[in-house]
């Protein structure tokens, strides 16, 4: 499989997106070859601003895990009723942006 297809989010459940692969456990922090996941790019981008590779790694490695995180609920709720033609722009959460 190329790097982006046409699918089905994992994360959204959006139907006929353009998906990426997405390390459950980032490459970064040891997961080059462990389990994978297919997202829309607008979840893709949205897990990436809203949490490090370490809270991934440690806390947020399955995609039930994410689901049920309180960062990104509103998010999925909010994207799931977008068309899959959407384009979102994200941003690091503040959070974030003070840990730099």
């Amino acid at each position: 499989m190329s790097k982006r297809a046409i699918g089905a989010c994992e994360l959204c459940a959006r139907r006929n997106v353009e998906i990426t692969i997405h390390h459950l456990t980032p490459k970064e922090v040891g997961g080059t070859f462990l389990p994978t996941a297919q997202l829309c790019i607008p979840c893709h981008k949205q897990i990436h601003s809203l949490y490090t590779n370490d809270e991934l790694g440690a806390r947020l490695n399955s995609i039930e895990e994410l689901r049920k995180d309180e960062k990104i609920h509103a998010f999925i709720k909010w994207i799931r009723k977008q068309p899959p033609t959407k384009l979102v722009k994200t941003k690091k959460s503040h959070e974030r942006r003070k840990k730099r």
